[in-house]
């Protein structure tokens, strides 16, 4: 469906366009295909190009990430705007992934216009995806941030905690980012005793995601509970609870690792 390249085709009529205004992604109404917009129907618009970025091809059809000028005002009869949740679920997970790694590319590629080292101008090297400094050859590549994220289990429970971020009453697993130096494992059970106090063991990885909110790579894990009570950190966590399987909160969709995690663990159980 979608494959990855970093040199652009050299000329093409049918290329397909990823389009960000603002920072809000822009999606057609009015198209199946939704946030893949055709060159056409952009150039019709007489947007102004900020910045163009390659990303590869998606069904054999040369996609770029493309941005435009702030002050151009794309019809809302037409275009809706929005961050990457509103597509989340919405749309088919590698096209999910494919707009994820649009916006991750245009931020980091405008993020990295100077060397960090010696102030001089980075240039884009197109056959690894790197942005270079010449005159130091310092190399910034596309930053990850690696997290764990993990689902703890008690027989027929699930422990389950909001964040005190959330917009919505929702209960997710518990997630925290890798610090220099730590494996995943001794993350997951770092944060998991930081967030709500308890003890794992038997860590069993599941898979991984890439979510771009902004950068992060999501490895996810199961884990049981091996003793402790909960007691939520003040500053993170408003609340964390066990539930059984069979009654439980909101939780996040299955397009997130999250869901992904809960929804296996339930069917295990069934």
């Amino acid at each position: 469906m979608f494959r990855p390249d970093n040199t652009p085709p050299d000329g093409s009529s049918d290329d397909l366009l990823i389009v960000f205004h603002r920072g809000q992604l822009l999606s057609d109404m009015r198209s199946r295909e939704g946030c893949l917009l055709g060159t056409e129907l952009v150039a019709g618009c007489g947007w102004r190009e900020v910045r163009r970025l390659f990303l590869g091809y998606w069904q054999e059809q040369p996609c770029y990430a493309l941005e435009i000028d702030p002050v151009d005002e794309p019809d809302p009869m037409q275009f809706q705007k929005g961050n990457l949740y509103h597509i989340l679920g919405r749309v088919d997970e590698r096209l999910f992934a494919l707009a994820g790694r649009a916006q991750q590319l245009l931020d980091w590629e405008r993020d990295h216009q100077y060397c960090g080292r010696c102030g001089g101008a980075m240039r884009v090297d197109h056959q690894e995806r790197a942005m270079r400094c010449d005159p130091c050859r310092v190399i910034n590549y596309p930053r990850i941030a690696p997290c764990v994220i993990v689902l703890i289990t008690r027989g027929e429970e699930l422990l389950l905690a909001r964040n005190a971020n959330f917009p919505q009453p929702m209960y997710s697993t518990l997630a925290g980012f890798i610090e220099a130096g730590e494996s995943a494992e001794e993350t997951l059970a770092r944060e998991v005793k930081e967030e709500v106090g308890v003890d794992v063991k038997n860590l069993r990885y599941y898979q991984s995601q890439s979510w771009p909110f902004p950068n992060q790579l999501m490895l996810g894990f199961f884990a049981e509970y091996a003793g402790g009570e909960i007691v939520c950190d003040e500053v993170e966590i408003a609340d964390a609870q066990w539930f059984h399987y069979s009654n439980l909160p909101m939780i996040p969709p299955v397009a997130s690792i999250s869901g992904q995690l809960i929804q296996h663990y339930i069917e295990s159980l069934r």
